[in-house]
This record gives C-alpha cells, sequence and structure tokens, in this order.
C-alpha cells in the first residue's frame, strides 16, 4: 500500500539535489550578489544518496529526478546513475539541467542510464540570455540540445520562466525551436519562492495570458485530457506540436502534488514553499539503514498536510517569499540547493 498524506495523496516523485552550486545566476532564481554555499564535508556522498532512494523506493516512488543547482557539475554523477539503476524498482531517472555542460556529457549519462533529460532555457537571443543569467553560454545550451536529439533521447522537455515585458515576446519563438529540437516546451508561471527575492505579481505571466498569446499566433489548441500528478497542462495545436504550462503562481496543482525534495545536504522537503525541512543525514549518518528510513519518511508524510501553493494565491497581499538575509541565514531555503 502507498503511504499517504492527509489529503490522501501518496509518495510518488523524488526531487534529488546533488549539489547547491551553479554556474548561472539567473535573475529569478539567484539574484543576489552573494551566497551561503553548503560546506562540502555536509554534501551527501553517493552511497548516502542512494541510500536515500532505496527508502523512498520502499514507500512507491518509482520516479527520480536529479537536479540541483546544476547538477552536471558534480563530477561522479555517472557513478551516481549507475548505482541507482541496480535498484530494481525504480523506474524512471530523469535531470533537470541548464544544458551549459551537457554536449560533453550527454553520451555519458544516457549510457549511465538517464531516460529523460530536461533543459532550462529562458531566450533564444544571446544578448537576452546573458541578462537573464549573467554569462554568454546560449550556444552551449542548443549543443546540449542538439546532442539529445542526436542521441535519440525521448521526451526531452524545455522549461521556460516567462517574465512579463523580458521575454513574454519569445513565446512563439520557442515552440517553433522546441519543435526542431524534437522537444516539448513548458512555460513555467514565475514563481515566489527560493531565492526570488525580487518577486512581485507585476512580473509574472499567467497561464491565461500565455495561452491567449500562443492561440493568436498559431491559432486554436486543444487541452490534453491527462490525469496524473504532473505539474504542467498540456495542450495541442492543430500542427501536432504539444506545449505545457505551469501555473504554480495563478492556478497550482497541490490537490495532486506527490513530490518529495532532497537537498545536497540531506534536508527533506515536502513542499516546494516549505520552510523547514526534517534532517535525514543525521540519521543516515548515525547509521540507520534504508529500512529505518522508510520509517521516518512514511511517519513525516502521513502527517503532511502542505499546499503551500495554493495558500499563497490566498494571501490578499503576495511579494517574495524570503528576502535575502533569511536565504543567508538558511541557504536551503534557495532553490538552487533544493531544486525546483
Amino acid at each position: 500500500m502507498p503511504v499517504l498524506d492527509r489529503h490522501q495523496r501518496p509518495l510518488g516523485n523524488l526531487r534529488l539535489s546533488v549539489t547547491d552550486r551553479c554556474n548561472l545566476r539567473c535573475g529569478y532564481c539567484m539574484p543576489e550578489e552573494n551566497y551561503t554555499w553548503l560546506e562540502r564535508p555536509e554534501v551527501l556522498t553517493l552511497a548516502e544518496l542512494k541510500v536515500l532512494v532505496d527508502a523512498f523506493c520502499l514507500l512507491g516512488v518509482r520516479k527520480v529526478r536529479l537536479t540541483g543547482g546544476e547538477p552536471l557539475l558534480r563530477g561522479d554523477l555517472p557513478e551516481l546513475i549507475r548505482m541507482l539503476k541496480a535498484n530494481e524498482n525504480l523506474e524512471d531517472i530523469a535531470i533537470t539541467t541548464n544544458g551549459v555542460l551537457l554536449a560533453a556529457q550527454a553520451a555519458e549519462l544516457k549510457a549511465a542510464g538517464v531516460g529523460r533529460v530536461t533543459v532550462s532555457l529562458d531566450s533564444l537571443r544571446p544578448d537576452r540570455f546573458y541578462g537573464l543569467s549573467k554569462r554568454n553560454a546560449l550556444s552551449k545550451v542548443i549543443a546540449g540540445l542538439e546532442a539529445l536529439k542526436e542521441l535519440g533521447f525521448e521526451k526531452t522537455k524545455i522549461d521556460t520562466v516567462v517574465l512579463k515585458d523580458v521575454n513574454d515576446d519569445e513565446l512563439i519563438d520557442l515552440i517553433h525551436f522546441g519543435r526542431e529540437m524534437q522537444a516539448q516546451v513548458r512555460f513555467i508561471e514565475y514563481m515566489d519562492v527560493g531565492g526570488a527575492t525580487r518577486w512581485s505579481m507585476d512580473s509574472v505571466v499567467s497561464k491565461a495570458e500565455i495561452l491567449e498569446r500562443v492561440e493568436s499566433q498559431l491559432g486554436p489548441y486543444e487541452k490534453l485530457g491527462e490525469r496524473n500528478s504532473a505539474p504542467a497542462d498540456r495542450y495541442r495545436l492543430a500542427d501536432g506540436t504539444v506545449f505545457g504550462v505551469i501555473s504554480s503562481t495563478t492556478d497550482p496543482f497541490c490537490s495532486a502534488c506527490d513530490r518529495s525534495r532532497i537537498t545536497a545536504d540531506g534536508n527533506w522537503y515536502t513542499c516546494l514553499y516549505a520552510q523547514k525541512g526534517r534532517d535525514l543525514r543525521t540519521p543516515l549518518r548515525s547509521g540507520v539503514d534504508a529500512e529505518g528510513l522508510a520509517e521516518l519518511i512514511s511517519a513525516g508524510w502521513s502527517l503532511r498536510t502542505d499546499r503551500g501553493a495554493e495558500e499563497r494565491v490566498e494571501m490578499a497581499e503576495r511579494s517574495a517569499l524570503f528576502d535575502s538575509e533569511q536565504l543567508r541565514k538558511d541557504p536551503r531555503l534557495e532553490m538552487h540547493t533544493r531544486g525546483g
């Protein structure tokens, strides 16, 4: 029997952060100048990460997504993937990456056992890409997507955070580019989480606005009638092109959320908006095995009541979730530490 929380949501997906380091500085995620990084001894080893995944798999998790920071900065990542593949209960290993290092590593990732890759890409214009990320790396990201295509990766996704008056004029270009790369584009509403210290509702382009713009230029679409815990609503254009919209800011999907997040130092969060996590590294390093950790996780999940995104929608006045001082005091609150 799957373990259920207080709202009868199963524990189904695990997002595992393997590092808090990142080689970009995207303004909606990391807008500040200085950060408090996790100390190296605090970061979980490959063996520790595997035990944690084994524990979650005992409770029904069948899909793991490796995140960061930027997961490809971790040099031993292929070895971790091979270790995770040994778990027969694990059906899917995916990675979310900014794509900068992807071209050089894509073949090894596929050989190790990665089934799906999601690439974050917010603009197809070099100057705008630099303005958003503070790095001249657009050509490298595109090379990474081309490598995925050449290697035959399936179900590749391109995730784009849409910002009003910044990149919201590129929606159609990105859909066309996704078709060219054999990747499905997902437009993400700008979220007031983690390091988004400069967030305001004025910068959000809503799902309704995104769909209106797509329809005005590419014609009518149909919503795909899917019932699952995926965060994106998916739509199909007349030519068969499918795109998605993740509307966590204006129309959240808390009722179907089955996700857990583990920071690179072993703190477990049951909601992206959660301000406190549960330390799993201490019991792990004290010798508790996968079965023992599964008992701790099961007990925690059964008490879960999180609906953070819905609660934010209900607020009369809404601003950034954290300020820079709060994030310096607890770096685990950062998006680049707990993964998106």
